[in-house]
């Protein structure tokens, strides 16, 4: 393949990404041309109204995917986290990177950590699944909606609109933002368990062998066995980014262990699962966890979640 393009969105992290992917392609095929065609996503315009309410995870991908099969780009590189586990006909998730540091960060300018926030401050943050955990450990806590890219958002920290924020400790890394706040603590998957795919880029294809193949060098086998298992799992609670769900898989070894929480966004109530399977048989552990779950309430639980989400909604962005 002479030519190849690689449709991303424009922001700071996802050109990062876009541009990871390309070098890692270059070193593969160096005498392919690879090129990036740049889309804006409605999630990225619309940052004034809940995600809930104009159609959730799937604006950051949509446009892509429209670019994709009107045949102006071969592969879309996403971070695996935003993709949702139903694609449209003609793509597929053909290769999952090898997968970088899972957890989520504590950032403040004047506390040390969470044991250190004071009784009422206030936490910024996008995410369900981490308002969930925070205030199952800190009920006191004030939880407050945080939108927009990563630099407003700590631009908004700075400015003192928050006492601490959490996001993903990889994109903070990666774009060499950690030392811009003075205090920035990673918090152990032990302590607050990620979302499914977190720290691992996707590469979505359009339907062609030669992409694929393409596509398929950059697979790392044990991150796609554990994005399989955490992708399986949210697909079998029929969960999205209104409600709270935390799956994390880890491959140690010749043995996979699972962990899941669903809950209620204030932390009053949760679920929790952990199984170990064989890694021969682990392919299954996402919806094995998944149907445990159900079996204890899971969706029920989910539903109410969801009830609540829409009057405050928040969903995974960083």
């Amino acid at each position: 393949m002479e030519r190849l393009v690689i449709a991303t969105r424009g922001s700071q992290l996802a050109m990062w990404q876009a541009e990871h992917v390309k070098a890692e392609l270059q070193k593969r095929y160096p005498g392919m041309a690879i090129e990036f065609k740049i889309v804006t996503a409605t999630g990225d315009k619309i940052l004034d109204k809940p995600l809930a309410l104009i159609g959730g995870k799937g604006l950051f991908t949509k446009e892509i995917e429209e670019v994709m099969l009107a045949g102006q780009a071969h592969l879309a590189v996403h971070s695996l986290k935003d993709v949702p586990t139903q694609l449209p006909e003609g793509l597929e998730l053909a290769a999952i990177t090898k997968r970088d540091d899972i957890r989520d960060c504590f950032l403040s300018h004047r506390y040390e950590n969470l044991e250190a926030l004071p009784e009422g401050a206030v936490v910024g943050t996008t995410s369900l699944r981490r308002q969930m955990q925070l205030k199952a450990m800190r009920p006191d806590l004030r939880i407050k909606n945080l939108r927009g890219n990563v630099n407003t958002r700590l631009r908004k920290l700075a400015d003192g609109e928050y006492d601490a924020i959490i996001l993903a400790y990889v994109g903070l890394k990666r774009l060499g933002l950690l030392e811009s706040v003075p205090y920035h603590t990673p918090i152990s998957d032990e302590v607050m368990i990620p979302p499914s795919g977190q720290a691992s880029l996707g590469i979505e294809i359009v339907d062609d062998p030669e992409v694929r193949e393409i596509a398929m060098s950059l697979n790392d086998p044990d991150s796609a066995l554990a994005a399989k298992i955490e992708r399986d799992f949210v697909a079998r609670l029929e969960g999205s980014c209104q409600v709270p769900i935390a799956v994390h898989a880890k491959v140690e070894g010749d043995r996979v262990l699972g962990r899941a929480m669903v809950g209620l966004p204030d932390g009053t109530e949760i679920l929790q699962e952990r199984l170990e399977l064989p890694k021969e048989e682990a392919e299954t552990l996402g919806t094995r966890m998944a149907d445990i779950m159900i079996e204890n309430g899971a969706k029920e639980l989910l539903a109410r979640a969801e009830a609540m989400a829409f009057k405050e909604e928040r969903c995974e962005r960083f």
